[in-house]
C-alpha cells in the first residue's frame, strides 16, 4: 500500500532512526543486545556503501544487487591479520580503500555473513514501508542471494554418535583430571606462570605445569563441553548463565535459562552434568565476587569467544578417528539431532532448545549415516506379531 505521505529521508538519517528503535527494542526484551548489535552494525555498513546523502526512497532493485555484491566482496574484518598476525584488534568491517593487503586468504564474506546482511537490509526497507520512507520495498526485485549453504560447514553439523561419544567421553576424563588436581593441589601458589598461558583471555596453551592452582581449568571446560553436547543451549545462554540459575527441586538439578527475547526455560541436567556441576562449585570454580557460572582463570565472565578454545582444547583429547571439529553452535544441532533421532518427543526438544515453533526444529535436525537403513530395518509394518 503506498503511504499517503512519503516522507524522503536520506540513507544515513532512516539508517539513524531504524537503529534508535531497534535498540529500545532490547529494553523490552523483544531483542537480545548482541542481535541488536548485529543490526546496528550492518545497518551503517549498508549506509557506507550506499552513500549517507542518498534519499532512501530512489533505492532501486538494481541498486540493493549493487549493495549485496559490493558486501559479498568486502573483506571480513574480523579475519584481518593485525601488527604481529594477529587479529584485527579494531575488529570491525575494515576499510575497502584500505585493500587487502593485511587479509587473510580467501577471506572474504561467508555465505552466512552475506544471507544476515541481507536479512538485514530487507528489515529495514519493512520498516521503511511501514512508516512511510519508501513507496515501494524494493528487495522486492533485488535478484542477488547468497550461495546456498546446503550442506552447512562440517563445523556447524551435527557430530556422529561416535563422534558425540567421542568428545563427551574427553570432557568427562578432562573433569577427572581436574578433580585430582583440584584435591592435591598443583601450584605452589608463586605466582608462576606456564608457558601455555598468554598474557590476557584464555590462553592457548594445554600444559597444566607449572600454572597456579587458580590457572586449572579443566573442571569448568569439561562441564562447558558437556552441557553444550547434551542440552544444546546457545553460546549467549551458556556464558549468561549465573550460579544462581541452578536449582534443585525434588532431588532434580535444573538450569534456568534466559534465552531470546527474555524468554524462560527449566531444563534439567543430565546426571553426568550435575555431577560435573557440582565438580566445577565445589572444587574447580574460581573464587570470585563475580556471579557468573563460567569464569576466566582471571575470575571474570567467560566470554563467547573464548568458549570455541575451550571445545578445540577439549578435542585433543579425543581418538584420531572420532575427532572432528565442531562450533557451540554444531553441538546445540548434535543435541536437537541425536534426540529427535532417537524418537524423543518434538515438544520436548523444543523446549530444550528454547524454540516457540516446532517448525524450527527443521532447521536443527541433520541426516546421520545409516539411519535411513535402520528405519528400514525395523519397519513397523514388517515386524513379527508380537514385537510392537
Amino acid at each position: 500500500m503506498r503511504p499517503a505521505d512519503l516522507n524522503r529521508l536520506s540513507v544515513g538519517e532512516c539508517a539513524d532512526r531504524y537503529v534508535e528503535l531497534v535498540r529500545a527494542r532490547t529494553l523490552t526484551g523483544a531483542l537480545s543486545v548482541s542481535t541488536a548489535e548485529v543490526y546496528g552494525r550492518d545497518v551503517a555498513t549498508f549506509v557506507q556503501l550506499v552513500g549517507e546523502e542518498v534519499v532512501l526512497d530512489d533505492l532501486t532493485g538494481e541498486d540493493v544487487d549493487a549493495v549485496l555484491l559490493a558486501f559479498a566482496r568486502k573483506p571480513d574484518g574480523r579475519r584481518r591479520a593485525g601488527p604481529a598476525g594477529g587479529a584485527d584488534p579494531g575488529g570491525g568491517a575494515g576499510n575497502p580503500a584500505s585493500g587487502t593487503s593485511g587479509v587473510m586468504p580467501g577471506a572474504l564474506q561467508s555465505a552466512s555473513s552475506q544471507a544476515r546482511f541481507r536479512r538485514s537490509v530487507s528489515a529495514l526497507f519493512k520498516h521503511a514501508v511501514l512508516v512511510g520512507w519508501v513507496q515501494v520495498n524494493p528487495m522486492a526485485t533485488a535478484t542477488v542471494t547468497a550461495r546456498e549453504r546446503g550442506g552447512l560447514r562440517p563445523q556447524r553439523r551435527a557430530l556422529t554418535r561416535e563422534q558425540a561419544r567421542g568428545l563427551i567421553g574427553a570432557a568427562r576424563e578432562l573433569g577427572e583430571v581436574g578433580a585430582g588436581d583440584a584435591e592435591g593441589g598443583s601450584g605452589s601458589g608463586d605466582g608462576s606462570v606456564g608457558a601455555g598461558t598468554g598474557a590476557g583471555g584464555e590462553g592457548g596453551g594445554s600444559g597444566r605445569r607449572g600454572r597456579r592452582r587458580d590457572q586449572h581449568t579443566e573442571l569448568r571446560d569439561g562441564l562447558i563441553v558437556l552441557m553444550l553436547s547434551t542440552m544444546g543451549p546457545r553460546v549467549s545462554e551458556l556464558v549468561r548463565a549465573n550460579v544462581e540459575d541452578f536449582y534443585t527441586n525434588d532431588g532434580v538439578r535444573y538450569w534456568r535459562i534466559f534465552g531470546k527475547g527474555g524468554k524462560t526455560r527449566d531444563v534439567p541436567l543430565p546426571d553426568v552434568v550435575a555431577v560435573a556441576l557440582e565438580a566445577y562449585l565445589v572444587r574447580g570454580r574460581t573464587a570470585s565476587p563475580e556471579k557468573a557460572l563460567l569464569l576466566s582463570w582471571r575470575g571474570r565472565r567467560l566470554a563467547r569467544g573464548d568458549v570455541q578454545a575451550v571445545i578445540d582444547r577439549v578435542q585433543r583429547g579425543v581418538e584420531a578417528d572420532r575427532r572432528r571439529s565442531v562450533t557451540p553452535h554444531g553441538l546445540r544441532h548434535t543435541t536437537a539431532t541425536h534426540l529427535l533421532a532417537d524418537a524423543v518427543d518434538m515438544d520436548a526438544v523444543r523446549r530444550v532448545l528454547g524454540h516457540s515453533d516446532l517448525a524450527t526444529l527443521g532447521r536443527y535436525r541433520d541426516e546421520l549415516p545409516g539411519e535411513l537403513e535402520v528405519a528400514m530395518r525395523s519397519h513397523p509394518l514388517l515386524r513379527g506379531p508380537g514385537k510392537g
